[in-house]
């Protein structure tokens, strides 16, 4: 008779284990959505994806500089090779590709830690 049982509960904990892993799952809850504009980046959480479209205004030093777009402006950190040698002005308008870097100390500070520059 308890083999019976263990028989009966094994046979259930596998038939629901194959039902959880069909369970289909809503693709639009998990997926990351990616910050598109400044004013969304300078209130995202660190991480963040952005893809941010506008110009470099000016360089701050130190692979810094000011990024504006439509919705207003942030620092954004670019190792210089992403440059891929190429000139930029104030009126270049460029794709950067990254994520949303918070500092804490010794005030807040957001910044945008660049991946890609798109011409």
């Amino acid at each position: 008779m308890k083999i019976l049982q263990a028989i009966l509960m094994a046979g259930g904990l596998v038939m629901t284990a194959l039902v959880m892993a069909n369970t289909p799952v809503n693709q639009a809850v998990i997926t990351v959505s990616t910050i598109a504009t400044v004013k969304q980046a300078l209130t995202a959480k660190d991480f963040t994806p952005v893809k941010l479209h506008g110009q470099v205004v000016k360089s701050l030093g130190d692979e810094k500089y000011q990024f504006r777009d439509k919705t207003g402006s942030i620092t954004v950190d670019v190792d210089d090779e992403l440059w891929q040698s190429r000139p930029i002005s104030p009126n270049t308008n460029i794709v950067i590709i990254g994520k949303v870097d918070i500092d804490y100390k010794p005030l807040k500070r957001v910044e945008i830690d660049v991946d890609q520059v798109q011409f």
